[in-house]
């Protein structure tokens, strides 16, 4: 998962392959608290873990439910209605899914059995309002303090007179969240045992669907729900959960809008096929392909499975009511960037208390890309841009708008655009609420041409610090790495054990051509063994600054390290990454330091690995390493002319980092990192 403080995405041109989405979230979180509810052991299969469910399940751990994980799979033990823990602080982030069920759940617990709860969040779920849901509980005889705003968490629930009124039909509004008649219908069955209970909407229930997956839901945990229109549910006496013993949570539909519009922009020669949700979904966000058909995705489908490509081009700009696809809806305005005319979207009340005020923070975001939008309470309107800009897209901590707009770096296929732009995501890790891994699943099926994948080539003498500078830039911007040095000290070490020489070079080529070696973070492994630290002995060194001058050698790694230029970019360290490797790089630096500064270095790491060193002898060494590199007759050491120099002899690491970050930031057209 990308924790960067931003990724920039550079232009792509299209997209093939097949992904499988994560669990839902919706779904998730209602099993969990389902399963932490009733009596007996339920077996959750393909849950999604997210920072959603792992705020969830902390909360059911605190209420004393037991919870056990193996492999992909997880089993809570139910507390069959009765709770072990009645005093705790649940913090639920910005979890909907988890404040407004557990809430309500809770609510009527403490009621009706004693304890107090406080439950919180992050400062945006302390802005979404909850108001309606505690009027509803209160209706019932619960007792819920205001921490803070009224009408808005924090909240406390605390012990009630031991009974619950249920006599009179319970009434919340329906046209804010459909989340509150969702609580009410996961917490009332716990108080039903004496009468049955009746819930009454008032106003326009929006977000029908996610109402259908909580009956769905309720009804494979012993709740058959009486629905009489969208206006009355009743729950019937004697209710009471029961495990299903084992359940599947399906893939996100709303996650699986994302790579619906990507095949409907992009995938031009092969579909792209997503996998873990299809027509048998129970999730309302399946609609969205009708609308994704609608603007000319070609759309195939089957049980668990959908295959989408481009169809019509440009898209076509449509106008619909998005009441049913409330939170898929916002990727239509994306796509509305890539259509003919103007698409509106109605019907998006809800947008404005999710986790952010949805409809301004597209329309602000969709403006920098040079789109027209006209916002309205429940509706947005979007223009395609004439001439689009790059934009750093400002995410407001919500996943959505993180995953949307990612779809913006397809503008090199949009109609009429004549240059293409890249777009910079800010606070990438926003997506792990529901998809951790989104952006690498997103460059595992999209494609550009290798000259649009930004390099940043860093090159410099030995133990000057280009490593370890290049590997805090690559991690800084979200890029690969690719350590040149560690490819020819794989490569020499590979060379030791089959008992090879520098004098055996077509050997040693031959080693070279078949290395199996892959960069991870810190770890470098070699055939699958990790040898970082293998690859710091000083004979593995000498033998690869060797190595390094042989023709075929140098010839037959070429391509490996060509290879590494992966999306979304890559930060490349060695002698020669600038002049012969990567000549066409974004921006070159050459590091210089005194070899006495470097023998220095090199000595105080060797002390503190234990290593005894002497401190001439180690400059004697990197000056005969200097020699060998600077008068090679292939690949000499020596700065690309165009090189930017920095002689770090007097510099900390983090200062040599941010002097390379901020030319860098200098060179793109974002007009800073944190520009919102």
């Amino acid at each position: 998962m990308y924790s960067t403080p931003f990724l920039d995405l550079p232009p792509l041109l299209k997209a093939a392959g097949t992904v499988r989405l994560p669990g839902s979230k919706s779904i998730s979180n209602r099993v969990l608290l389902l399963a932490g509810l009733s009596e007996g052991t339920t077996v959750v299969h393909d849950l999604l873990d997210s920072d959603d469910t792992r705020v969830m399940l902390a909360a059911l751990r605190e209420m004393g439910c037991q919870i056990d994980s193996s492999g992909e799979t997880l089993r809570i033990t139910g507390l069959g209605g009765r709770l072990k823990n009645r005093d705790a602080k649940l913090f639920l982030g910005n979890a909907g899914t988890a404040m407004r069920p557990l809430c309500a759940a809770l609510a009527v617990l403490t009621a009706t059995q004693g304890g107090r709860f406080d439950l919180s969040g992050v400062q945006r779920m302390h802005e979404r309002p909850i108001g309606d849901l505690v009027d509803a509980l209160r209706q019932l005889g619960c007792r819920i303090d205001y921490l803070g705003v009224e009408g808005y968490p924090p909240l406390r629930l605390s012990a009630g007179s031991g009974s619950v009124k249920t006599a009179a039909p319970i009434r919340v509004r329906g046209d804010v969240s459909s989340q509150f008649l969702t609580a009410l219908l996961l917490a009332l069955p716990l108080v039903s045992a004496s009468s049955a209970v009746t819930i009454e909407v008032e106003g326009e229930l929006i977000s029908k669907p996610y109402i259908e997956i909580t009956l769905n839901l309720l009804k494979r945990f012993g709740i058959e729900v009486k629905r009489e229109g969208w206006e009355r549910f009743v729950i019937p006496q004697g209710s009471a959960y029961k495990s299903p013993g084992s359940i599947h949570v399906e893939g996100d539909a709303s996650s699986a809008s994302y790579f619906v519009a990507l095949g409907a922009i992009a995938a031009t020669e092969a579909p792209v096929r997503i996998e873990g949700v299809g027509l048998d979904s129970i999730q309302g966000d399946i609609r969205f392909c009708e609308a994704a058909q609608a603007m000319g995705a070609t759309v195939k489908t089957g049980p668990g499975w959908l295959e989408v490509r481009r169809g019509a081009w440009p898209l076509k700009a449509i106008e619909l009511d998005c009441n049913h696809i409330p939170d898929a809806a916002m990727t239509l305005a994306v796509m509305a960037l890539y259509a003919t005319g103007t698409t509106r979207l109605t019907n998006i009340a809800s947008w404005r208390v999710k986790e952010t005020d949805r409809i301004v923070a597209m329309g602000t975001e969709l403006r920098k890309l040079g789109a027209t939008v006209v916002e309205g309470q429940d509706f947005i309107e979007v223009t395609p841009p004439a001439e689009w800009t790059p934009a750093s897209i400002h995410t407001y901590d919500d996943h959505r708008v993180a995953m949307c707009f990612s779809l913006a770096a397809f503008n090199t296929l949009a109609p009429g655009n004549a240059q293409a732009v890249p777009v910079r995501i800010l606070d990438p890790k926003c997506v792990a609420k529901t998809f951790p891994h989104y952006f690498e699943t997103l460059f595992s099926v999209v494609e550009t041409d290798d000259a649009r994948i930004p390099v940043l080539a860093v090159d410099g003498p030995s133990s000057s610090g280009k490593g370890t500078v290049a590997s805090a830039v690559a991690q800084h911007l979200g890029y690969h790495f690719l350590d040149s040095g560690a490819v020819y000290r794989a490569t020499a070490l590979a060379a030791m054990r089959a008992g090879l020489t520098p004098a055996d070079e077509h050997a040693v080529a031959v080693v070279a051509a078949t290395l199996d070696l892959a960069f991870e973070g810190k770890s470098i492994r070699l055939a699958g063994e990790e040898v970082a630290e293998l690859l710091r002995d000083e004979a593995v060194g000498s033998l690869a600054s060797k190595i390094s001058a042989l023709p075929s050698v140098r010839s037959a790694l070429r391509e490996l390290q060509l290879s590494f230029r992966r999306l979304p970019g890559l930060v490349a360290d060695g002698r020669d990454m600038g002049t012969v490797i990567f000549p066409g790089a974004d921006m070159k630096v050459f590091l210089t330091a005194s070899a006495a500064k470097r023998a220095e270095r090199r000595h105080k790491q060797l002390i503190s690995k234990g290593i005894s060193s002497n401190i001439d002898d180690l400059r004697a060494d990197l000056e005969a390493r200097d020699q060998r590199d600077q008068n090679r007759a292939v690949a000499p050491l020596k700065p690309a002319p165009d090189a930017l120099p920095l002689d770090n002899s007097d510099l900390t690491i983090d200062e040599s980092v941010n002097w390379v970050l901020n030319c860098w930031e200098q060179r793109r057209p974002f007009g800073g990192p944190q520009d919102a």
